[in-house]
């Protein structure tokens, strides 16, 4: 913002204005002096929040949180070094540049030739700021001259037309500081290097000189200051992970701590507790876990007495009941031997009571039965079994040859255990003929090591609420379905039986009618890792 004073003694006072450049008046046209860098935060950091570990996510957190500050703080300090280094340096040459046009150019005439103009242009490039100039002016011969402080160097071309427009522009007394022209100023970029760019016209139509300085050590200096600030943030950010490493593992090793009791206590270790120390939230959660562990192992021991009372009335009173049940059932038969003597008033009487003796018994074996599944002391006494053979003698023993169709391949053996596959075998049958009536067919399939058999029989199936209940102890069929005689205990004994073995039972209605009963067997039981005695002998 230079201005030129009025002319004194033949001679030109150059520059009245005493501010060389002001705030604002740095033009906006061409390309910045430095490269500003832009920062954005990247996609990438958005996978990291599906991390699990929470480990991790504290790491991550206490990183970022260290990245955010670290890049803050350094951008923050880049920006203000740079300000002022461009400002320092942009104050210097602009200020040298001023002084130098007023004292190289104040002596020259009214349209000076082009040499003395080029020699005054070289004197003012012989400065310390190293800046390049072109004086520009009309000669004698009215004819326009370009001086230039050296060949091949920076020329008028070089200069910005808005710069050159606003240098060239006189202003209107009345406004600002009065003056009609000021120096401008401008960072440009030329073959990829930066550069200062400022010109200024003399006062009272004297030449307008334009300068030329080279920014590119201001910008290896911020170069250098932004690497050393990216290593510092780098550095930062190594440290707040190792920082964040060391609070994760003093906050979360409690909380393993915790993690691998809760598992213990889920296995059944019911007697794991924490050891507790200090008075953080920490801390009280692991009091919370001993008094919630504490309780529910006093739980867990009243309800597995009760329990093993349970097993304990049930298995007594079976084996109490099988000596007087043994005398009735003797009496039984006799009466059944004598019923055709019997009055006609007394035999249907007497018929019930050798039913519901023989029910009593049927469910006082089963009630035995389920005690030692209950107790796990069933055991298996595997042999090498014929199916169809073991199927065949199952329906001939309960004289059910007429009622069941047999689909079994001969030749098929599987090591199992004979007498609990033929209990499996006469509950589904039996329930098959009493439920759905016949046929009942039985069909027996070898897939690959896994023995199939499907009872399927062609009553009206059984009702979707029922199905999930069918091998509920003590549970009865709907309506829908005769009403069953038995104890409600055989399907659930044989779906225990297949369990042994290492099997399993479905069932499902068939599209066409009836209801289907899946068993599914290992072929070798003893194979699959099935329950056996170490003595071959069945404790069950």
């Amino acid at each position: 913002m230079c201005a030129a004073a009025a002319r004194q003694g033949g001679g030109r006072a150059v520059l009245a204005d005493p501010d060389p450049y002001r705030t604002g008046r740095g033009l906006p046209a061409g390309q910045p002096a430095v490269t500003e860098p832009s920062g954005r935060v990247r996609g990438w950091a958005s996978g990291l929040f599906r991390l699990t570990s929470l480990r991790l996510r504290l790491v991550f957190v206490f990183a970022l949180v260290a990245l955010t500050a670290a890049v803050s703080a350094s951008g923050i300090a880049y920006w203000l070094n740079r300000d002022a280094v461009l400002t320092r340096t942009q104050n210097a040459a602009l200020n040298d540049f001023r002084q130098s046009l007023a004292d190289n150019t104040g002596s020259l005439p009214m349209r000076p030739q082009c040499d003395r103009l080029r020699d005054a242009a070289e004197r003012m490039a012989d400065s310390t700021q190293r800046y390049e100039v072109v004086l520009v002016d009309r000669d004698r011969d009215d004819k326009p001259c370009a001086a230039v402080s050296r060949a091949g160097g920076f020329t008028l071309k070089a200069v910005p037309e808005s710069l050159r427009t606003a240098v060239n522009e006189e202003r209107p007394a009345d406004v600002g500081d009065g003056l009609p022209y000021h120096l401008y100023w401008q960072r440009i970029t030329l073959d990829g290097d930066p550069y200062l760019v400022g010109g200024a016209k003399v006062i009272g139509g004297g030449p307008t000189g334009y300068m030329l300085k080279s920014l590119t050590t201001e910008r290896d200096d911020l170069n250098s200051l932004a690497w050393s600030l990216g290593i510092a943030t780098a550095l930062a950010l190594i440290g707040s992970a190792l920082l964040a490493q060391a609070a994760a593992s003093t906050v979360l090793r409690p909380v393993q701590r915790l993690g691998d009791a809760a598992r213990q206590l889920g296995e059944g270790k019911l007697d794991t507790r924490l050891q507790v120390s200090g008075t953080d939230e920490l801390a009280d959660l692991s009091r919370t876990f001993n008094g919630a562990a504490a309780s529910l192992e006093k739980r867990v021991e009243e309800l597995s007495a009760r329990e093993a009372a349970s097993r304990r009335f049930v298995a007594d009173m079976s084996h109490e009941l099988r000596t007087p049940l043994t005398a009735i059932t003797a009496v039984t038969e006799v009466l059944e031997d004598e019923t055709d003597n019997l009055d006609p008033m007394i035999a249907p009487a007497v018929r019930l009571v050798v039913d519901e003796t023989r029910r009593l018994g049927d469910l006082v074996e089963n009630l035995m039965e389920v005690t030692r599944f209950d107790a796990g002391t069933a055991r298996l006494v595997l042999d090498d079994v014929d199916v169809a053979d073991m199927v065949t003698a199952c329906i001939d023993a309960r004289a059910w040859l007429d009622a069941v169709e047999l689909d079994a391949e001969r030749g098929i053996v599987a090591r199992l255990d004979p007498r609990r596959l033929d209990v499996i075998l006469a509950n589904l049958i039996g329930n098959a003929l009493k439920h759905g009536g016949s046929p009942v067919r039985v069909t027996v399939r070898p897939e690959d090591s896994w023995l199939t058999m499907e009872v399927r029989d062609h009553g009206p199936g059984i009702p979707e609420d029922v199905l999930p209940h069918v091998f509920d102890r003590f549970y009865k069929a709907s309506a829908s379905r005769p009403r069953s005689e038995g104890s409600g205990l055989g399907l659930s004994i044989a779906l225990e039986n297949a369990h042994i073995h290492g099997g399993d039972i479905a069932v499902a209605n068939h599209p066409d009618g009836g209801a289907v009963f899946r068993l599914r067997l290992p072929m070798d039981a003893d194979a699959a890792g099935a329950g056996t005695d170490e003595q071959g002998q069945d404790t069950a």
